[in-house]
């Protein structure tokens, strides 16, 4: 049984107010900074980083600019900030598998999650979505699994990286269902739609934001949502339990680190900047047209939040028998 501690339900949004660990700091950026993405472009931890990043800068007086540093799953980005200046200068827009799951599936990292980072806030959540090039013979997520066990090892999906809550996703599907598909790691979402746009690869298993607009088009078909509940979206879409996958739930989440060792001022400062960010009404606006819901949580509640998943995705690599290809 997976450890039900790391349920990805999160609080209800609370004014920033509420949220802050500590009292207003005077701490302020001294020079232009920049938020590291660990991903290529056009994904959705791009996308929400450049939507921090935009108020960031004039919230906090100085220009922070994303800088995209893909590779290894997002172990090349988190790396980066793992050894760049604790100054508040150089932060990490970090994920769910960055923060979490390539611990338990890398044999060796070049940076220790639990240790070479300071959390800053939560930010938000979105489902991950399985989703097919409409030549796929299959309109349902039943379809899906029959199609693949009439061909096994024939069909594959592919996901934004090793690692990656995609990745993730699609292996516990695999070991739930016993089906046999075959993966094929991207280097980030922006890589990956090109090549299932044009049939080259026939399945995702990735983040929805990104795939939203192509959906609507009837460029690609969504078959399921891998949240505990129906995503607000794409409503007509079923979740993965409803297709007959009982207590199957993944949900992908983005956050703000700073390298360890940051000095708590500019820690409290960032938090309680990132935290006003994500309760201000056109920041939550902005995040559901992506088909992501803020969720703001500050750096101590963040860091609690953080051990409950590394509970949840170390049981799954271990009963689901993750391997890396």
């Amino acid at each position: 049984m997976l450890n039900r501690r790391a349920a990805l339900a999160l609080p209800a949004l609370l004014p920033a107010s509420a949220l802050a660990q500590s009292g207003p700091s005077t701490w302020a950026p001294s020079r232009p900074g920049r938020i590291i993405v660990p991903f290529t472009a056009g994904g959705a931890t791009d996308v929400t980083a450049r939507i921090i990043a935009e108020r960031l800068s004039t919230v906090l007086g100085q220009n922070y600019v994303v800088d995209n540093r893909p590779g290894a799953g997002g172990n090349v980005g988190a790396e980066l900030v793992a050894k760049a200046d604790p100054d508040g200068h150089t932060l990490l827009m970090c994920t769910i598998g960055t923060a979490s799951i390539n611990q338990f599936l890398y044999p060796r990292l070049p940076f220790d999650p639990q240790r070479d980072f300071a959390s800053v806030a939560l930010v938000n959540q979105v489902t991950n979505a399985v989703v097919v090039h409409p030549s796929v013979q299959a309109n349902s997520f039943q379809e899906l699994l029959a199609l693949a066990r009439r061909q096994p090892g024939r069909l594959n999906y592919a996901t934004p990286g090793n690692g990656t809550s995609g990745h993730m996703s699609g292996e516990y599907l695999k070991f739930r269902t016993q089906v046999d598909i075959n993966h094929v790691p991207y280097r980030g979402t922006g890589a990956l739609i090109p090549d299932l746009l044009g049939g080259r690869v026939e399945i995702a298993v990735d983040n929805l934001p990104a795939y939203i607009p192509h959906i609507r088009e009837g460029r690609l078909r969504i078959l399921a949502v891998t949240s505990r509940e129906r995503w607000f979206a794409v409503p007509d879409a079923p979740t993965v339990q409803e297709s007959g996958v009982p207590s199957f739930e993944a949900v992908a989440w983005f956050g703000m680190q700073a390298p360890a060792r940051t000095p708590r001022p500019a820690l409290d400062r960032l938090t309680a900047a990132v935290l006003e960010i994500c309760a201000e009404p056109a920041t939550i606006a902005r995040f559901r047209e992506l088909g992501a819901t803020a969720s703001p949580l500050g750096g101590a509640d963040f860091d609690r939040f953080i051990a409950a998943e590394n509970d949840k995705w170390r049981e799954v690599v271990r009963v689901a028998n993750i391997k890396l290809e």
